[in-house]
């Protein structure tokens, strides 16, 4: 979590969107420890481009996957006991967010926040 909030302001990101990463990052390690059956990785990557900074997360793991995906960006739903706002939430925080799940293989989820570089 840290680690992704402090890449997103190492590249420029206001202090609100670099928390947005971060609570990003956590959520990506929460569906990591919940639901998948040996572990996963997230991939954190930053670049600038002109005025424009971008900061990416990507999780991989060899869960149940996601039967329907577009369900489970819907508020409210949940699959283990708990709000039904993660997913959902990531992607307002992040702005791009895909999905590609397989079930019984496993999840990969890119998250992504572009925005111009705040000044100074």
């Amino acid at each position: 979590r840290q680690m992704a909030r402090t890449l997103a302001e190492s590249v420029g990101m206001s202090r609100t969107s670099a928390f947005g990463v971060a609570t990003c990052a956590a959520e990506l390690a929460s569906n990591l420890v919940f639901h998948s059956t040996s572990g996963g990785i997230i991939t954190i990557s930053t670049s600038m481009q002109g005025d424009m900074s971008t900061c990416e997360l990507i999780s991989e793991d060899d869960g149940p996957g996601i039967p329907d995906v577009d369900l489970a960006l819907e508020d409210g739903f949940t699959t283990h006991d708990g709000l039904g706002g993660g997913l959902p939430s990531m992607k307002r925080l992040m702005g791009e967010v895909d999905i590609s799940s397989t079930v019984g293989v496993g999840t990969r989820i890119t998250a992504r926040k572009i925005e111009r570089c705040r000044s100074g």
